[in-house]
């Protein structure tokens, strides 16, 4: 028989998720066993119901045999042959009868009351304790929640104490009832072979001993098969015994072994506090803000690997990244509402997260394992006697908050010496590269110890600081970041909308080809398995002829902006084609001379060249654009200047029209006046002169402008 799979009662009182889930595939098997055994149960009842048919039917035609003689047929009913005849056939028959009725005591004794006992017994039980089980895990959670609800301010010590006893006795009962329920389980591994094999073995040998009663022609092989079923029974009759004798003991001993655990906040001079620890696991109180002020505390299971802290709640088959603990700083904090609280801040500052223990022991035990992580001393051979040096002056495992400016002075010596080995080891892990990387340095390509962005931040520039800046004096902000202007890029032509998730972000050197995307896609893929980071910011990337957006899927608040004009190359990966990257070059700042140019790299549920195409698209329709409105703009220049020229010659025109007039005037003003019809002169006195001159310009200047 191979071995049995058994359910950990030593780890019963943790009651971990893995255990959980362990305990849930028991429970699915104990759910098949019960269907299975139901089905065979009925099978075999049948053959028992047949078998009692078959008995009684050969008694009644033994029956019927017998009282053939006392009919009265009309015609042979004389034939005292056929009367023998089937008298020595009824006789037959009632042994045969006889034989049918053992074998179907046989079949009740052996065969129905092994399955019946395993379905009315056994299969209740495990029923039975589950619900009790599950009653007492319930009580303990509400006992949980209340501990954890009670108030540092106003603390009552009746209160409190009712509070704990019920916490002990919850957790009291809870363990009880899983060990009890884990031992039922794991007999039932032993309990469910017996169940299949025993009522088997028992309608065999009553089939054997009925036809041994006709003929004593069975064969040997039978009878050895048999009796090596039997022996098999037995052997796994007597590991049952011997397992179930373990499991009493070991509850027993767990039982007055965890007296002192069931008590939520136990006594340290009784459970002294292990500084020491490099990995620690249990369950937690973690903070989320639900608004502005307001909070809530959900239960976890945390858990450390490695440099990282994971969480994992019940049902959940693999643990979720909470955060990067190495290099972070924990510390404990007083909060308003809970006690035993410490808060943890990442490496940057940017993330923080508070969470709550059960005991004072178990909140300075979590703050030295996280110290002990944090100095990396898990990454040595000795880990735990390396922690013991160093924390055995220290009283309270509390790390202050130094700034990140600090931080990163600090570890730039240390960043200094790794470019080599880095390099090496992403070149290793690059796997193939493109020909043209053959022939360019990587250093060309990407800096040496640049740093990677795995969250979204957004690369703004003085110069567009500046623009936002003067942009909000002159209109109301909104609270929550969206910037009021819904109906920007509203009138572009182009309008696409692609799912993507953020994958990081460097700066780079080279812009001219591809090759700078593909080696920081290389780069971000390695850096993101060698640190196990993988959650993705999911977005919405907005094509326009305009710019990029990356807007948040649920609030629709623009995370970041890329003008257009910045993005200076786009491609996507050669072989995995979801993943796709552009350059951009940001207007603020310059290194080196260049302007500071910055590589983001997504992951879509499209085809990257796609989302890369339309990028084209979007960059041609804009110079399209541009053009049209360059070519308009000269053209009204042109206009302009035409309309100006026309002006200029038709002053020239009535200059020149003045002058002419005023030289006719002079002329005619300088000759002498002719003598009338009597030989006199008619002389013009000043006025009349000055009327004609004036009409006869008006009517020069009328037809000027006709």
């Amino acid at each position: 028989m191979p071995g049995i799979d058994k359910l950990p009662i030593e780890e019963a009182l943790e009651d971990s998720p893995q255990t959980r889930s362990l305990l849930g595939v028991f429970e699915e098997d104990a759910a098949a066993i019960s269907s299975y055994s139901h089905q065979l149960f009925q099978a075999m009842q049948r053959i028992y119901d047949a078998q009692n048919e078959l008995s009684a039917a050969t008694h009644l035609t033994s029956k019927l045999l017998k009282e053939y003689e006392k009919q009265r047929f009309p015609l042979g009913g004389d034939d005292e042959v056929m009367s023998s005849t089937l008298l020595q056939f009824a006789k037959v028959i009632d042994e045969l009868s006889s034989c049918h009725a053992v074998l179907s005591t046989q079949l009740a004794d052996a065969m129905m009351f092994p399955i019946t006992q395993f379905k009315e017994r056994d299969l209740k039980e495990i029923l039975t304790l589950k619900e009790v089980f599950q009653i007492a895990s319930d009580d303990h959670d509400v006992a949980i929640n209340r501990y954890s609800r009670l108030s540092k301010k106003r603390e009552n010590e009746k209160v409190k104490h009712e509070v704990m006893e019920d916490v002990y006795t919850s957790r009291k009962k809870q363990h009880q009832t899983m060990m009890h329920y884990f031992s039922a389980l794991n007999t039932l591994q032993y309990k469910k072979k017996i169940a299949l094999l025993e009522p088997l073995l028992g309608y065999m040998q009553a089939q054997i001993s009925f036809f041994k009663l006709g003929s004593e022609n069975l064969t040997q092989q039978w009878e050895d098969f048999l009796t090596t079923i039997a022996t098999s029974v037995q052997n796994v009759r007597r590991e049952m015994d011997s397992e179930v004798d373990g499991m009493q003991q070991t509850i027993q001993d767990l039982e007055e072994a965890s007296d002192l655990v069931y008590m939520p906040d136990p006594d340290p001079s009784k459970i002294p506090i292990n500084r020491n620890l490099t990995r620690k696991a249990g369950y937690l109180n973690t903070r989320n803000k639900t608004g502005l002020v307001s909070s809530s505390w959900d239960r976890q299971y945390f858990f450390t690997q490695g440099g990282n802290l994971m969480s994992q709640s019940r049902g959940d088959v693999a643990g979720g990244l909470v955060m990067d603990i190495d290099n972070c700083s924990v510390m404990a904090v007083d909060c308003e509402d809970r006690r035993f609280c410490f808060q943890i801040t990442a490496f940057d500052g940017k993330k923080v997260v508070i969470l709550q223990a059960d005991s004072r022991k178990d909140c300075e035990e979590w703050i030295a394992t996280i110290n002990n992580i944090s100095r990396r001393i898990y990454l040595s051979e000795n880990a735990e006697e390396i922690a013991a040096r160093v924390n055995q002056s220290a009283l309270e495992a509390v790390t202050p908050s130094p700034s990140f400016q600090q931080r990163h002075e600090s570890l730039r010596p240390s960043m200094q010496n790794r470019p080599k080995s880095a390099r090496t080891s992403s070149q290793s892990s690059a796997g193939s590269e493109s020909p043209a990387l053959s022939t360019l340095s990587l250093d060309s390509l990407v800096a040496p110890d640049t740093p990677i962005q795995f969250d979204i931040i957004s690369p703004v520039s003085e110069e567009y600081t500046g623009q936002a800046k003067s942009a909000s004096q002159g209109r109301r902000t909104n609270p929550f970041g969206e910037s009021g202007e819904s109906e920007e890029g509203q009138d572009s032509i182009l309008h696409q909308l692609f799912i993507v998730r953020f994958l990081g972000s460097m700066e780079v050197k080279a812009t001219e080809n591809a090759d700078v995307i593909y080696e920081t896609m290389r780069q971000i893929l390695a850096a993101r398995a060698i640190h196990n980071i993988f959650r993705m910011t999911e977005s919405h990337l907005l094509v326009t002829c305009e710019c990029l957006k990356l807007i948040d899927p649920q609030t629709q608040v623009t995370r970041l902006r890329f003008p257009l004009s910045s993005v200076v190359l786009c491609a996507s990966h050669q072989e995995n084609k979801r993943l796709f990257g552009f350059v951009l070059q940001t207007a603020g700042g310059r290194v080196d001379g260049r302007p500071v140019t910055v590589c983001y790299i997504f992951e879509s549920n499209n085809d990257g060249e796609k989302i890369c195409d339309s990028v084209g698209l979007a960059k041609q329709i804009a110079l399209h654009s541009e053009m049209d409105r360059r070519a308009t703009e000269k053209q009204k220049e042109l206009d302009k200047a035409k309309e100006k020229q026309q002006e200029e010659l038709t002053k020239q025109k009535q200059i020149e029209k003045d002058l002419e007039e005023q030289s006719r005037l002079i002329a005619a003003s300088s000759r002498p006046n002719p003598p009338a019809g009597d030989g006199q002169f008619l002389v013009l006195s000043n006025s009349q002169s000055e009327d004609s001159d004036a009409g006869e310009e008006g009517r020069k200047k009328g037809e000027s402008e006709a």
